[in-house]
């Protein structure tokens, strides 16, 4: 299993620290977006699909530098960006959502992984979750998540 420790910083990045047992920690600058950090946003949609991405790469032990890739990498990111622009811009149907989602991966050559209504609504609670858990922090707190396992 791989946690994840986030920590809310003062300026304009929050960190991610990769911990996974036998292998030394591993830092990523996360830049603030106005919600969640990117790869909290990572966890709710990797938590909750079957498909392999960033998180799951990490968690097979790829550095944390690496440069994601691979058909199943490149859509759950496309649905990362796709779920983080609802988190910015307010809700739409999840048809929307979906719909969204499929021209994303029409544009940047990704191929579509099957996403429901179902699959939205579990992300959205998720992000609903991580996003009170991460208002809690106080800035220089940590909130930490298991993923794998």
């Amino acid at each position: 299993m791989m946690r994840l420790a986030f920590t809310k910083g003062g300026g304009k990045y929050d960190r991610l620290e990769v911990l996974r047992d036998g292998a030394a920690p591993e830092t990523i600058d996360c830049p603030k977006q106005g919600i969640i950090p990117h790869d909290m946003v990572h966890f709710a949609v990797e938590s909750v699909m079957a498909a392999r991405g960033f998180l799951s790469i990490l968690a097979d032990g790829a550095p944390a530098t690496f440069a994601p890739g691979g058909d199943s990498a490149e859509s759950i990111e496309r649905l990362v960006e796709t779920i983080q622009a609802e988190a910015w811009s307010g809700p739409a149907p999840a048809a929307e959502v979906v719909a969204l989602y499929e021209l994303t991966c029409d544009a940047r050559g990704s191929t579509v992984i099957p996403v429901d209504a179902a699959a939205i609504d579990a992300i959205r609670a998720r992000m609903a979750e991580l996003t009170a858990q991460w208002a809690a922090v106080p800035v220089g707190g940590t909130l930490t998540l298991a993923f794998g396992g």
